[in-house]
């Protein structure tokens, strides 16, 4: 096998938006130089293992990353039936003393490490660490999926071998902690691509301190969560707040206060090293969800009162002195634009 060869077609498998998603797959590689690139991809991303496949001919892969920051990353995997096992001699060789709580999107996934084995299924949470021998086995269908984050040994606030005890450990997704992490990486990977590049490392840090305070509440050790970690955390838990009921025009800072069994005094301490206070950015939101709306072509049966009156606007005039000052032109003017633009564009893809 040809070694630059196969590294020319992996090259040509990668692709990367402006707002810093990389997507990389096995896909157009050379059937019989699959397996082995996909594990030379792993060796040099996550950690070296060896692994094994019934049918490697027909070993197929992908990852979607996000460099959140430079400490965390936010990846998207999928790969066919097979097995890793990393050694005492693999870690010798290299340890990045990384740990990855990863979620389980499709398939199943067997994990053994530190004396500790589980089969973890869709909707379970999971812990591995480079610095420990493990095997993992996955399985189940067409193809095993995970969405994970990467955590640094060096930067993690927490004891490292009270952290250890969760290893290859099955984790709910069903505590508020849980969940909202859960929510928070299927969100982000989805979003990426509409996020600029000065966003993403913000939201890195969220994920991280999500994955924080989860990690510390299943050892009942969230005392010693820093201070900082457990403020981001609480804001993440806000924010999701906020965006679910956004179309509630009750919705106000005393409510969102009350929710979090928090003073509405504290909440804005909260939002002062944002550039928006806590109104602003519910009507920032209602907003943005709101011009996306009007330029929807499914949506022209509704009118402009209708969908803000559906985004929390109690009244239309105060909508139309609000989108026409932060984005330029009336909604009327604007949804216009958009809609004949469009109509535009997709005869001219028809014509071709």
């Amino acid at each position: 096998m040809s070694g630059s060869r196969t590294e020319m077609t992996a090259a040509s498998q990668l692709s990367c938006s402006p707002a810093g998603l990389v997507s990389v797959s096995t896909d157009g590689v050379p059937a019989g130089d699959r397996f082995e690139w996909w594990g030379r991809l792993m060796r040099d991303e996550v950690m070296a293992v060896s692994m094994t496949s019934e049918r490697p001919a027909r070993f197929h892969a992908g990852v979607d990353s996000i460099e959140g920051s430079p400490s965390t990353k936010v990846s998207a995997l999928y790969l066919s039936a097979s097995s890793a096992v990393r050694t005492h001699a693999h870690i010798r060789r290299h340890d990045p003393e990384d740990y990855y709580l990863f979620a389980v999107r499709g398939g199943q996934i067997g994990l053994e490490q530190d004396r500790r084995t589980s089969w973890l299924r869709v909707g379970d949470l999971g812990l591995y660490s480079t610095s420990r021998p493990l095997e993992a086995e996955f399985c189940g269908g067409r193809e095993a999926r995970v969405e994970m984050i990467r955590l640094p040994r060096t930067l993690l606030p927490l004891p490292f071998d009270t952290v250890d005890r969760l290893l290859a450990e099955r984790l709910s997704s069903r505590t508020a902690s849980g969940a909202l992490l859960d929510r928070y990486l299927s969100g982000m990977l989805q979003h990426a691509q509409e996020c600029g590049p000065a966003e993403l490392p913000r939201l890195g840090s969220v994920a991280a301190d999500l994955a924080v305070t989860f990690l510390a509440g299943l050892l009942d050790i969230a005392r010693t969560v820093p201070s900082e970690n457990r403020k981001q955390a609480l804001l993440a838990r806000i924010d999701a707040f906020i965006e679910r009921n956004l179309s509630s025009a009750d919705l106000r800072p005393a409510d969102i206060a009350e929710h979090h069994h928090i003073s509405v005094r504290m909440l804005h301490a909260l939002f002062q090293e944002r550039p928006e206070t806590v109104s602003a950015a519910i009507r920032r939101r209602r907003l943005d969800h709101c011009r996306t709306d009007l330029t929807d072509p499914r949506l022209r049966h509704r009118t402009i009162g209708e969908i803000a009156l559906g985004w929390g606007f109690r009244h239309p005039a105060d909508f139309s002195r609000a989108f026409r000052a932060a984005f330029g032109m009336p909604p009327g003017e604007f949804r216009h634009t958009a809609l004949t633009s469009a109509g535009g564009a997709s005869a001219a893809l028809n014509d071709k």
